[in-house]
């Protein structure tokens, strides 16, 4: 898309038609490529047969605990019935352990469990490794910049 000259905003006749519309040359395209990518990265390297979300609840909720289910979901941006199941399974594998809220007992509270600790030290330098590897084929700058540029995005 080209921009006025004058400023930068782009001109309305570089909008792309419907008939130029191709698929794999849009947004989403892109980054589910590279979401694939990182998840085929992650899941070839991390260790005890964690996925990409049950990763990010435990690590988050080691940040954030004791905490509820649904707070946990806001904190890794999962909807409502991602959490639940991957804190079911979390919870099944012994990582995650739930109590009622003294306050609401209604309400369920998330804490980790040793073992949920366990598996966080064992695969620490595993994530990192999962992140440089990810980004491996950028530059320091570029990187900063992909990292930017998305929060923009979110």
């Amino acid at each position: 898309m080209a921009l006025t000259q004058d400023s930068d905003t782009p001109m309305d006749s570089d909008k792309p038609s419907a008939s130029d519309y191709r698929v794999d040359q849009q947004i989403g395209f892109f980054l589910r490529q590279a979401n694939q990518r990182h998840v085929s990265i992650f899941a070839g390297l991390m260790g005890d047969r964690l996925t990409t979300t049950q990763w990010a609840a435990l690590t988050k909720l080691k940040e954030i605990q004791p905490t509820s289910q649904n707070q946990l979901g806001r904190e890794t941006a999962m909807d409502v019935a991602t959490i639940k199941g991957v804190v079911d399974r979390l919870v099944k594998r012994g990582f995650m352990k739930t109590m009622a809220d003294a306050t609401d007992g209604r309400r369920l509270v998330l804490s980790l469990t040793e073992e949920g600790l366990s598996a966080i030290d064992r695969n620490i330098d595993t994530a990192i490794a999962v992140s440089e590897e990810t980004m491996a084929p950028l530059t320091s700058g570029e990187r900063m910049m992909l990292v930017e540029l998305l929060r923009k995005l979110c």
